[in-house]
């Protein structure tokens, strides 16, 4: 994981959970308007990149026994982008997809992680502070 992975989590921690962030800083409106467009993308891509992390993953398992701290913020960093890009990306994802059957179980799993947005939200600004505070202590990961 890089800065830029914690620098997109925390984009789209904001992007999943704008209430929390406007009711702290209310000159963030505007930014977060600015971005709103764009979010079934940002979803999207996140999505595939989640995928991909998570493949990732599996193939470095071995390496848990040295850097656990890392691997584990590796895992919940590509599982929180994933289920946020599905949550914000489910759009754009659907517009890809052209069977009915796997609209409706999309839809069903959008149903289940919807009521978990806005702690998806915080999650993904926390995990991705600390992706970024733990690429600046340069530890391994």
């Amino acid at each position: 994981m890089s800065y830029l992975s914690g620098i997109w989590l925390v984009v789209l921690g904001i992007l999943a959970a704008p209430n929390l962030i406007i009711s702290r800083k209310p000159e963030a409106k505007e930014i977060i308007a600015k971005m709103v467009p764009y979010q079934g993308w940002f979803g999207a891509i996140s999505a595939v990149y989640g995928v991909i992390d998570i493949i990732r993953f599996i193939g470095r398992l071995d390496w848990f026994e040295y850097i656990p701290v890392g691997m584990i913020t590796f895992i919940a960093g590509a599982v929180v982008t994933l289920a946020l890009g599905l949550l914000l990306g489910i759009g754009v994802i659907k517009s890809f997809v052209s069977s009915d059957e796997a609209k409706a179980k999309m839809d069903e799993m959008i149903a289940k992680l919807a009521p978990k947005q806005g702690t998806l939200g915080l999650l993904g600004i926390i995990i991705g502070l600390w992706i970024i505070v733990y690429r600046l202590l340069d530890l391994a990961l």
